[in-house]
């Protein structure tokens, strides 16, 4: 049998490679064909997986992280195209409970990246967009590009997405040289409105309702300085453009254009070729909830498999889908660490292990 191992990282605990190779681990019937290709949407672990398949050079950087603390980044070189992502200088993992304020986090760190990329010689920039701590719809991102936002006498602003409301012109004209940008995400949420970054993913980066008001406000405000400084249109309502706090808004100002973060990196390492050849489909994430079913990597594996007939398993760490609703979308049983273990606390701490011995009992189940 033909396995096709294909999941997104368990945020927090393990990266999709180190998913892939814990059922692998765990795989107890011989004769079977495993084959890995871990996955990510653009999100935490867009570089990694794309490394792990590509022929590329991975290049370190420093940078910067939310609150503008030095962090450490890379950029993938593939030929003449760099893969940066911006959750490692903008992810909310790389800060505390207690330090998420999207009022002044910065994607300046992302910028950074850019630039690095572009001085390597970069044609094309492809930026994975997801598992962000910011809501600056990509100003600290143009400052370190040289054109962030100042006040009417012309000064700077500070970090973060609250102080755009006083936002009265760009600081010059963006350092790309000619490169092409590409915004790799598959959030579909526009920049501002009840579907927007503020909205919508405001609170899980520590903004209280008044404060999704605020920044929300600051956001339309800002979008109305980028069409005027950028010369674009439309920018508080395009599709994407509420990804990674409104990053995918600045990217598109730009001139960048959005594409969907699992077809780019499906695409890139021959998914579609495996999943044809393959018998069984096991894909998974950290918590399998209703978010997964939208646009996420489970989502896009399962409707691969489903069109295929074939059988599709998910692992995760958590589930918390109705077993209709996954079935809808492909997914023909779930498997998680809370229940294999009965407790949280084990799952977090001994994931590996967890999906190791989930993976023997499939084996067992799927191969016989």
């Amino acid at each position: 049998m033909r396995v096709l191992i294909c999941p997104d990282k368990f945020a927090g605990t393990l990266s999709a490679p180190e998913v892939a190779q814990a059922v692998v681990d765990g795989w107890s019937v011989p004769d079977d064909v495993l084959v890995q290709r871990p996955l990510a949407d653009g999100g935490p672990g867009f570089v990694e997986v794309l490394a792990t398949a590509l022929d590329g050079r991975r290049i370190p950087v420093n940078t910067v992280d939310p609150l503008g603390r030095p962090a450490r980044g890379e950029i993938l070189l593939v030929g003449a195209t760099a893969y940066v992502e911006s959750a490692q200088a903008c992810g909310l993992h790389l800060l505390t409970p207690e330090e998420r304020d999207p009022k002044a986090t910065t994607s300046y760190g992302l910028g950074l990246l850019i630039a690095a990329a572009v001085e390597y010689g970069a044609a094309e920039v492809v930026i994975g967009l997801g598992g962000s701590a910011t809501n600056d719809a990509g100003a600290g991102m143009l400052a370190a590009l040289g054109a962030g936002p100042v006040d009417v006498a012309g000064y700077a602003l500070p970090y973060g997405g609250a102080p755009l409301i006083t936002a009265a012109g760009l600081a010059g004209a963006p350092q790309l040289r000619r490169v092409s940008l590409v915004a790799a995400t598959d959030v579909d949420n526009p920049l501002i409105g009840l579907h927007g970054a503020s909205s919508v993913f405001g609170p899980q980066k520590g903004a209280t309702r008044e404060e999704v008001l605020l920044l929300d406000a600051a956001l339309a405000h800002f979008a109305g300085v980028l069409e005027k400084g950028l010369g674009v249109e439309g920018l508080d309502l395009a599709p994407g453009g509420g990804a990674a706090g409104g990053l995918g808004a600045a990217l598109i100002a730009l001139g960048g254009r959005v594409t969907s973060g699992i077809r780019l990196v499906s695409d890139l390492i021959g998914l579609d070729r495996e999943l044809d050849a393959a018998d069984l489909v096991i894909t998974g994430e950290g918590s399998f909830d209703h978010q997964s079913l939208r646009g996420k990597v489970v989502a896009g594996i399962a409707a691969g498999a489903r069109d295929r007939g074939l059988p599709c398993v998910v692992l995760a760490g958590r589930n918390e889908t109705g077993h209709r609703e996954a079935s809808a979308a492909g997914v023909t049983e779930t498997r998680t660490l809370v229940e294999h273990f009965g407790s949280v606390e084990t799952a977090l701490s001994e994931p590996a292990r967890g999906l190791r011995e989930l993976a023997e009992r499939l084996s067992g189940q799927w191969s016989r």
